[in-house]
Formats: C-alpha cells, sequence, structure tokens
C-alpha cells in the first residue's frame, strides 16, 4: 500500500511539473516566426528566434502581409509575431482574439504612436500647422502637392498592407490630399531623407518607436484624438455622415501567438511573454540597419551577444 501511494505521487509530481522540465524543444515542430515590410518587426523576430534557436528550439521566419496576419495565425501558418500596433491593428487583433485561436503574448514597453508627420521648415508655408485643419486650406495643401497631385497636397503613406485608413481619413476629414502608398517602408524613409535635406515638401506616415522621429526636426499632426467610436459610428465627431474623422490610435505594441502553439512549445511561448524592449532600444537597432546598412541578422546577434544578463531572465524554463 505504502509502495503504491509513493507511485501516485511521483506520477502526481511528474503531472505537475512545467513541460519543459521534460526536455526543451518539448517539439521537433519549427516555430514560424513573422516577418513583415518594417524593420523592428524583423530585428525583433531574428532576436527572439535567435534566442529560441540557443534553446534547442527550430525556428523559420515567414513573411505575411500585415492586413492577412490574422488568418495566416488563425490558421497555424505562423506561430508568433514580435510587433503588433494598437496603431493600426487594435480592431482587428481584438476580432481574431476573440475566436479562441490567437493568444496575446503581452505588450512591450515600448509605447506605439504613428501618424501624419511633416518637417518643422514647413510650417513657414503652412502657419496652421500642426492643427489639422490648417490642411483644409487650398494654399496649404498646395504647399504639399507634387506635380502628380497639384494642386491638392500629397501624403505619402506607408504599404499598402499597413492599413491606417488614410484614405477613409481624407474623404471623412474633407482634406484637398492624394493619398500615395509607399511600396515599402525603406523607400518611405528614402523619400524622406531626399526631401529633408532639399528641404522640400512631404507629408508622409512617421511612426514611433523608430530613429527617423528623433533625427529630423518635424511634428505630427494633430487630428481629433481617436476614440474607438471614430472608426465605429459615423455619427462620432466632426462629420456626422462619415467615420474615420480622427487621428489614429496609439499605446500598446504587443506580441501574439498561434493559440495551439503554446501547447506544443509552453517553454518557448513563455519566453516571448518575458521578452521585453523599450522604445530607446528599438529605436537605436533599427538605425543599425536603416542608417548604417548592417544585416538584420547581424543586428540581432549584436544586440544578444551585449545583453545576455538581459535575455537570460527570461529563459529559466529552458534552463539558461
Amino acid at each position: 500500500m505504502k509502495l503504491r501511494h509513493m507511485l501516485a505521487s511521483i506520477v502526481l509530481a511528474m503531472m505537475s511539473l512545467p513541460a519543459s522540465a521534460g526536455g526543451v524543444p518539448e517539439s521537433n515542430g519549427t516555430i514560424k516566426i513573422m516577418y513583415s515590410t518594417w524593420s523592428s518587426i524583423n530585428i525583433q523576430a531574428q532576436i527572439a528566434g535567435q534566442i529560441l534557436q540557443k534553446l534547442g528550439y527550430t525556428v523559420s521566419y515567414l513573411p505575411v502581409d500585415d492586413s492577412a496576419r490574422y488568418p495566416a495565425f488563425e490558421n497555424g501558418d505562423v506561430a508568433i509575431s514580435m510587433e503588433t500596433w494598437a496603431t493600426t491593428q487594435k480592431a482587428a487583433f481584438e476580432t481574431s482574439l476573440a475566436t479562441g485561436k490567437i493568444v496575446d503574448l503581452g505588450s512591450l514597453s515600448a509605447h506605439a504612436k504613428e501618424d501624419w508627420w511633416f518637417p518643422s521648415y514647413m510650417k513657414e508655408k503652412c502657419p496652421g500647422l500642426p492643427d489639422w485643419k490648417a490642411l483644409k486650406d487650398p494654399k496649404c495643401a498646395e504647399a504639399f502637392s507634387t506635380p502628380e497631385t497639384a494642386p491638392k497636397g500629397r501624403y505619402l503613406s506607408g504599404p499598402v498592407d499597413w492599413g491606417g485608413y488614410d484614405v477613409e481619413r481624407v474623404e471623412a476629414l474633407g482634406l484637398p490630399f492624394e493619398v500615395v502608398n509607399a511600396g515599402t517602408d525603406a523607400s518611405m524613409f528614402a523619400e524622406l531623407k531626399s526631401a529633408y535635406e532639399r528641404k522640400a515638401p512631404i507629408m508622409l506616415w512617421i511612426y514611433s518607436p523608430h530613429w527617423a522621429p528623433a533625427k529630423y526636426d518635424g511634428q505630427w499632426v494633430e487630428f481629433p484624438k481617436y476614440e474607438d467610436a471614430c472608426y465605429k459610428d459615423p455619427k462620432w465627431g466632426v462629420n456626422p455622415d462619415k467615420a474615420y474623422d480622427c487621428g489614429k490610435p496609439e499605446g500598446w505594441i504587443k506580441k501574439m501567438g498561434w493559440a495551439a502553439g503554446e501547447k506544443k512549445w509552453p517553454c518557448a511561448y513563455q519566453v516571448i511573454r518575458a521578452y521585453d524592449l523599450d522604445s530607446k532600444t528599438i529605436g537605436t537597432l533599427v538605425g543599425q540597419t536603416d542608417i548604417d546598412g548592417k544585416k538584420i541578422e547581424d543586428v540581432a546577434k549584436g544586440w544578444i551577444d551585449a545583453n545576455e544578463p538581459i535575455w537570460k531572465k527570461w529563459t529559466t524554463c529552458g534552463g539558461q
């Protein structure tokens, strides 16, 4: 009888241990981490992936359009994303989360902000800025025009898959601007660099954390402050007939995952939950790739090599 009780106790004790205690990796399957069209998500994907590889996991990186990520995650085609921004993904993220097929893996310390941005030298040609109502003045709009858009102003938006409702915002607020989408964030910031050096007119999508708002003197346009009702209820705001008559939301940058993946790789998911970088660190890392021209893989490895005491605290479940 005593032996039977002893064996039962041992079995119960083993059942109470985390899955990782039986060995990491818990599954030989490949953890697919999302890549996208901006540098910081890819740098953080590499940092997370290289750390997981040190624990013995097999990792691959899968390019996914930002607008198409949710079906991919819900179907298990990709397992982890290191960045999901409230600024453009809040509603879609919450809808997908409600299906139970994805999981919220926690927020980074970094604070997300992105919206229309202009260099400070443009205030001479549009002195009412940063108030959005200044953009309704045809003279101000023309100051931001190009031969292709004149007399309308030109707004350089991000790649199409970023979303952001810029066309809807222009229509709802009655702005005499034409939205032009950049092909990549690299081309967008290359155009900013060229315009800034020539003091040429430019209005574009800038986001933070990023090196650009620290490097260049400028301001975000001050649109009506975002509320959830702005995107959902046309009666909200300055235009009673259209939604999106406000600025973009700001706030969290979350990590997200395929829900079923947490059962396959519980320790890996625990590492991602613990993972955290702040805005300054992310902006610095992006500058190393976008300005200094370093490879993303090398930037990630450099951070890992220089910050072992930090990331080892994230990996305790893997015996590190």
